[in-house]
């Protein structure tokens, strides 16, 4: 079996130039070489949800998908992220009951959406590294989206104003009143406005 190489989530990026398109960033673990995936709202509306930690009022799809294994005590081993003759990214989930292992053919972002829900690991292959990765301190390649934030535990947020005014207790209201309207987006960038400002404070 061909060797597999660790990734790791350092976020999402914006597409300013066309609606609704993301940017989803795996960076391979011990260097510098990133591998950008286009995504849709949807996919990073529910991997936003879960690296900020936001509170919806209802299960979302890959919420639902982790209860479900975990009620037939099935784990997500590991995920690993291929490329496919055309370009498009996909992946394996490589699940297990403790007796019998299955792999499920995935879309990358579900992958990703579930793996960081069930604590499972992210490989990729040789070949993607090679032929899919970039490294920031290099050119940039055409094509490529703008590198992200490197603090891997933030979702980079794009829209920002009219929260510089507001208070943090305003933030946490608004923020719970977007994720009771499922406006997870907004959610997602009052999170991280909030999260900007503990860490002004913690370090000062």
């Amino acid at each position: 079996m061909e060797d597999k190489y660790r990734l790791e989530l350092i976020g999402i990026t914006y597409n300013q130039i066309e609606s609704g398109v993301y940017a989803l960033i795996l960076q391979q673990v011990g260097t510098n070489r990133r591998i950008p995936i286009i995504i849709g709202f949807p996919e990073a509306q529910a991997i936003e949800c879960k690296l900020q930690e936001i509170k919806t009022p209802r299960p979302l799809t890959h919420d639902v998908m982790m209860a479900a294994l975990n009620q037939f005590n099935v784990k997500l081993e590991y995920v690993l992220i291929k490329r496919l003759n055309n370009g498009v990214f996909a992946a394996d989930l490589h699940l297990s009951d403790g007796v019998n292992e299955k792999i499920v053919d995935s879309r990358s972002s579900d992958a990703v959406a579930l793996a960081i829900r069930a604590g499972a690991p992210i490989f990729t292959t040789e070949d993607v590294i090679r032929e899919a990765s970039f490294d920031p301190a290099e050119k940039r390649r055409p094509g490529l989206p703008p590198k992200p934030s490197p603090n891997v535990a933030q979702v980079k947020v794009v829209k920002s104003g009219g929260l510089e005014s507001m208070s943090v207790e305003q933030l946490h209201k608004a923020m719970d009143k977007a994720a009771q309207d499922e406006d997870y987006e907004e959610a997602a960038r009052l999170k991280a406005e909030i999260d900007r400002r503990q860490n002004i404070s913690s370090n000062g």
